[in-house]
């Protein structure tokens, strides 16, 4: 069954929306919250350990309403079926879109072109458990016969940020292995990392869906070769292992194909963390917190394959998002975890969210009209208070953030979670209220300020506050609850993808550069530079003169 093909900005839910805009949008949010005293209530969901409260937006009820009206309208509960039954909705690539079966129960059915992939996805787990365990137990060695002390994954994109991120995240719950991550074509890069390496303790794990990737090839063949200035050939076997579907190039490279991890062509590279792309997570963390990052995936799966629209989380967190991009112009969102394990988590929301749905023609192929993805960013709080969060608070441009908080400290220092808690829950506040001119006012005459000072100072002290939050408050960070926000932000893609008539599984923007830069490598190969504009070509000169 194919997706819904509808065009929003013809449906009579965003038509209604248009017209209730026009009413609300200068609505104060202070106001709301005085006309309804149990608004905070209504406008939080409480789902397992997770507590989210998305009051603090430019919504009523009616909003509310009208933006679940739009989603029915669009047919998004057909498009949630079809995701999760095996349908050809990248329809573009004729595949199936997957990655919720890969943290599927093993007793689950899930068919693709009328076989179930379950049993095969259940075995590839199993190699992967297998060969953890291997590897941490000690029972796998090196060609000088010593234990592996170092992972090295090399990727790039969701073959790198997936992974990177994970590991990052659950840096608390890692064993005694040191992991490094290669994915940049940058020679620096690889060379910094191969420095800090002993090549008789190191595994290095390559994940190339073609097993032709530029970037991942390049560090792959560089790794290969300071490897072999070590010892001979006849060791890549025990130091090198694959993900790819490539089964002759991976051999070629001499790896042997018992260390080959399949993927498939209906896991989507930044979505395919949950695959054998998660090895690295695996060997890093143990496979039994691979598992449980799998599960909480899987438990979010259930949520949003069965909840109505009106508690669903990645359903409301999209319909909000549709909100301010197509009706506010808000442009960005801003994702503020505050926890330093999620130091990279705004990173790797940017490929899944911006090359999802950074489209601008509708699944009919006619260039859309209205806007599209949204640009993401973030940094860790309390730094990011520190950094930007002056253009978040007083700065021209709206911009919607999600505050991600973990109520637990996972090392017990309760003074450190106090202080961090605090102002993860005052931003909210201070967002949301501002500061007025009188409270300005009353503030610097306890500072024995003029008048003439105070009327100065006042403009630049105000605040208008009413900028919208949710809050995503988490009871600890675990493989399983870690597992479950991943999914949250996958599923919220989806309905942003299907709301806005866009295939978000294909990715062809990415390849145009790449191609070019083909053309351009091979004319630094015969030192001969073809026509290019004239910007393009006095770069080329130049670098040619200093390389």
């Amino acid at each position: 069954m194919a997706l819904p093909n509808i065009n929003p900005t013809e449906t009579n839910a965003w038509k209604a929306l248009q017209e209730h805009f026009t009413a609300v949008k200068d609505v104060k949010m202070k106001d709301l919250f005085a006309q309804n005293s149990n608004r905070a209530n209504d406008f939080t969901v409480k789902w397992e350990d997770f507590y989210v409260d998305f009051s603090k937006n430019r919504i009523t009820k009616e909003t509310f309403k009208l933006l679940q009206d739009l989603a029915e309208e669009v047919k998004l509960k057909d498009a949630i079926n079809s995701y999760y039954s095996g349908a050809i909705i990248n329809q573009t690539e004729e595949r199936a879109v997957l990655h919720t079966a890969l943290r599927a129960k093993a007793i689950d059915s899930v068919l693709v072109n009328g076989e179930n992939v379950i049993p095969e996805i259940t075995k590839v787990k199993a190699k992967i458990e297998s060969f953890t365990n291997q590897v941490v137990n000690g029972e796998r060695k090196g060609y000088t016969n010593k234990s592996f002390t170092d992972i090295v994954n090399i990727g790039i994109g969701g073959s790198d940020l997936g992974p990177a991120m994970v590991v990052d995240s659950l840096q608390y719950y890692k064993n005694h292995l040191t992991t490094h991550f290669v994915s940049n074509v940058d020679g620096d890069h690889v060379n910094e990392v191969i420095k800090k390496l002993n090549p008789e303790t190191t595994l290095f794990v390559i994940v190339s869906k073609t097993f032709t990737t530029q970037e991942t090839l390049s560090n792959a063949n560089t790794i290969r070769e300071w490897f072999l200035k070590h010892t001979d050939s006849e060791q890549v076997a025990k130091h090198f292992v694959a993900v790819s579907t490539n089964i002759e190039k991976v051999k070629d490279f001499g790896i042997d194909e018992v260390n080959i991890f399949p993927m498939w062509n209906w896991v989507g590279g930044r979505f395919s963390l949950w695959s054998a792309v998660g090895l690295t997570i695996s060997l890093t963390v143990g496979y039994s917190n691979f598992e449980s990052l799998l599960n909480g995936a899987n438990k979010m799966d259930t949520h949003f394959k069965t909840e109505d629209f009106d508690k669903n989380i990645p359903v409301i967190l999209a319909l909000l998002s549709v909100w301010y991009n197509n009706f506010f112009k808000a442009e960005s969102e801003a994702v503020i975890a505050y926890s330093q394990y999620l130091n990279q988590f705004a990173t790797y929301l940017q490929q899944g969210i911006m090359e999802s749905n950074g489209k601008s023609v509708d699944r009919n192929g006619k260039r859309v009209n209205y806007e599209t993805g949204t640009l993401i960013w973030g940094e860790p709080g309390t730094n990011s208070q520190h950094a930007f969060f002056q253009l978040i608070h007083q700065g021209t441009k709206l911009i919607p953030a999600d505050f991600i908080g973990f109520a637990t400290s996972l090392h017990g220092n309760k003074d450190h979670q106090d202080k961090l808690m605090s102002n993860y829950i005052a931003q909210t506040e201070a967002l949301l209220n501002g500061k007025t001119e009188a409270e300005v006012v009353g503030e610097l005459k306890t500072q024995n300020l003029s008048e003439e000072q105070i009327q100065k100072l006042l403009p630049f002290k105000v605040f208008e506050g009413n900028k919208p939050t949710n809050s995503i408050f988490i009871t600890k960070l675990t493989p399983e609850s870690l597992g479950e926000l991943i999914a949250m932000y996958e599923h919220k893609i989806f309905v942003q993808g299907i709301i806005w008539n866009i295939f978000s599984y294909d990715q062809f923007g990415v390849e145009l550069g790449k191609q070019l830069a083909n053309t351009i490598l091979s004319e630094f190969e015969i030192n001969t530079i073809t026509n290019h504009d004239a910007s393009t070509q006095n770069l080329l000169e130049y670098y040619k003169q200093l390389r």
